[in-house]
């Protein structure tokens, strides 16, 4: 209770510049909290969706793999589906790897939407801290100017405590924020790059088969004879 007391009286006496500090810091919690949950999940259903998309491919089911990633919601389904029917239709390997990359690339900025902003909003919250530091020793010089001689060191001395404040609930509010970045910032990269190595493990299973197929359709026999005889 008294350590409540005690930020109630250190937020009292920032001054006005700690509404909005406190605001920027709320928006922030709240940014945080959305894209834990949504980075969360999606993580849970790339790793559910890879499970069992997986066993499909390497058992070269691709039909039920394709119809299963078709009603997949995760970007790891849309990643196999992408793959698949573009296998379908395409003669390279290379049009494979760009739809899977192109799948990648669509999901990315879903992964990344907003948490930028708890960047900004850490500097924000800094800069408005040093702002209202900054005109609250201008208001208190100004005040100390007019004031008795006796009276000039004490006046002083109490406005540029509560100025400082402002900067120490500034720098308060904008740690938390920073560190919330990077943890968002290292989750998203995670599963990007599970991703990515889910897009390089479904490639070479579907070029592989791709190969395999080619090299025991009717066409390709005759070549092998010839060659064989030669």
């Amino acid at each position: 209770m008294e350590f409540f007391n005690t930020l109630l009286r250190f937020f009292q006496n920032g001054g006005a510049f700690m509404y909005p500090i406190a605001l920027v810091l709320v928006i922030g919690l709240v940014l945080v909290i959305e894209r834990w949950v949504f980075l969360s999940r999606a993580k849970l259903a790339n790793r559910r969706a890879y499970g069992q998309i997986l066993p499909m491919m390497q058992q070269r089911n691709f039909a039920a793999a394709l119809k299963f990633a078709q009603n997949e919601k995760a970007p790891m389904g849309q990643l196999v589906a992408a793959g698949i029917a573009t296998a379908q239709h395409a003669r390279k390997d290379e049009n494979i790897a760009m739809a899977i990359e192109e799948s990648i690339l669509e999901a990315v900025p879903r992964l990344e939407k907003r948490t930028n902003y708890l960047a900004t909003l850490a500097n924000i919250s800094t800069l408005l801290g040093l702002l209202g530091t900054i005109i609250g020793l201008i208001a208190a010089f100004t005040a100390v100017a007019n004031a008795e001689p006796s009276e000039k060191a004490a006046m002083l001395s109490s406005s540029i405590s509560v100025a400082m404040n402002t900067t120490a609930f500034g720098l308060i509010a904008a740690i938390p924020l920073l560190l919330a970045y990077s943890m968002l910032q290292n989750k998203t990269n995670e599963i990007i790059d599970s991703l990515e190595m889910a897009g390089v493990k479904f490639l070479n299973l579907i070029t592989l088969t791709r190969g395999q197929k080619a090299e025991a359709s009717p066409a390709a026999r005759p070549t092998a004879r010839a060659e064989a005889i030669a």
